[in-house]
């Protein structure tokens, strides 16, 4: 009989928007009146759920509210949810980083957590350093990690680098051996919150591995984030989804991943001024997108093989610092896995942006996705890659493909990308500038 590893109540967690901290004094003298009296906390009245698109004037905000759930000894739970569901606020409090406001959990062990890139690390210490650091930190002794030493430095490929500062490590290099202490320092619990994205490719299925093999064959419990559901599906026999901060469905990891496939499509909005779930500086934002059919109509629906025009209007918030950005919008299936981006820093070109609002066209010449619900996210940025982000939206809209024979073959295949990045190009509409796929 499986032992009970993880034991959540009625578990949920109440922020202050623009405050750090628990809150004014004035407040908390209010909430100790009315704990001496007896009474329920006066502010827990006055929250709102944690809806995305939220206008409400309450400055309370629940991250979760009323989470309940059981994990047994063994168990590799896959925790889904929209930016903004909760997800990572849960772990904070299963790793107690954070307090909840009301409810209880109880876990049985250890617990070893990832929740963001060099978690635990002190900077200044090298690898080997911080390995004894976090083993410290789980309560082993210098000779258990001593004797798991040369197989955590092996397992991260920092070996060269393991007598260095970790603040010299790039972000993959600090995923890495922090995946590696957390894994084999025998953790009864291990989280993992969505650092396996910053791995490359190889590390990432090796680290699957390793869960795997902590989970099925040591008997440890895992709980699991990822917007990868295909990592979430070979990893996970059950889902929880959360939305809006609360358990939206509890289950087979099958039909959590359907769940949140629902949840990813019924987010999308033509307009976006509203979305806070939102990334960036905010100096210039996305504030609607729309797609439009090759006579310039606005549709929900196309065919594999037709021409599509996506538009999108950007506003100025801020004083505006630079004159033009990069701009990209990525294709992405129902799951939330990416097929392709179109970015204006694939020509080396930029955006050149209006003081006040500015539009912008990417133009597909031929469709290249078979049938199907795909999601399309927007991103600008100062600079290529992820320097100076000024706004990214996931989920920003949605578009349904329906086959078509793409290569007149009588058969239903989507165009290779290879071909595809021939037969797109940008339209900057607010100066009928027009930049060709084929321009150096």
């Amino acid at each position: 009989m499986s032992k009970l590893s993880i034991k959540v109540e009625d578990l949920s967690k109440q922020y202050r928007l623009g405050v750090v901290g628990t809150g004014t004094i004035s407040h908390d003298l209010n909430r100790w009146w009315h704990k001496i009296r007896g009474n329920p906390d006066p502010y827990l009245k006055l929250t709102q759920e944690n809806k995305q698109n939220n206008h409400n004037n309450t400055d309370y905000v629940w991250a979760l509210k009323n989470i309940n759930f059981e994990v047994q000894q063994g168990e590799v739970v896959g925790i889904i949810g929209s930016n903004g569901a909760g997800k990572s606020t849960l772990l904070k409090i299963l790793s107690q980083v954070t307090a909840p406001t009301t409810g209880t959990f109880k876990a049985r062990g250890r617990i070893a957590s990832l929740l963001e890139v060099g978690t635990g690390f002190h900077q200044e210490l090298t690898g080997r350093e911080n390995i004894f650091l976090n083993g410290a930190i789980l309560g082993m002794t210098k000779s258990e990690i001593r004797s798991k030493l040369d197989e955590i430095i092996d397992f991260s490929g920092v070996a060269r680098y393991i007598d260095t500062p970790v603040k010299r490590y790039s972000s993959g290099m600090k995923v890495r051996l922090a995946f590696a202490v957390a894994a084999h320092l025998e953790p009864e619990i291990l989280i993992v919150d969505e650092v396996l994205a910053v791995g490359d490719a190889s590390f990432q299925k090796k680290a699957i591995g390793k869960i795997q093999e902590v989970s099925h064959g040591q008997g440890r419990t895992v709980l699991f984030v990822s917007h990868n559901m295909g990592a979430v599906s070979q990893l996970c026999s059950r889902g929880i989804v959360l939305k809006n901060g609360q358990t939206y469905f509890d289950g087979s990891v099958d039909a959590a991943v359907q769940k949140y496939a629902q949840i990813n499509l019924n987010l999308t909005e033509p307009d976006l001024k509203g979305r806070n779930d939102r990334s960036g500086l905010g100096d210039y934002k996305f504030t609607s997108v729309k797609i439009e059919n090759e006579n310039r109509q606005i549709v929900e629906e196309v065919r594999t093989g037709s021409r599509i025009y996506i538009h999108a209007e950007i506003q100025s918030f801020g004083k505006l610092q630079a004159k033009e950005v990069y701009a990209s919008v990525c294709f992405r299936d129902s799951l939330g896995n990416r097929l392709f981006t179109l970015s204006t820093s694939f020509f080396g070109k930029r955006v050149k942006l209006d003081e006040k609002n500015t539009s912008l066209t990417f133009e597909i010449l031929r469709m290249p996705l078979s049938e199907g619900m795909y999601l399309c996210d927007l991103y600008i940025a100062e600079g290529r890659g992820d320097t100076l982000v000024q706004d990214h939206i996931q989920n920003a809209t949605k578009l349904k493909v329906y086959g078509n024979d793409y290569f007149n073959t009588g058969d239903s295949q989507p165009v290779g990308l290879d071909q595809f990045y021939t037969d797109f190009k940008i339209i900057k509409n607010h100066n009928n500038a027009i930049i060709k796929g084929d321009e150096s």
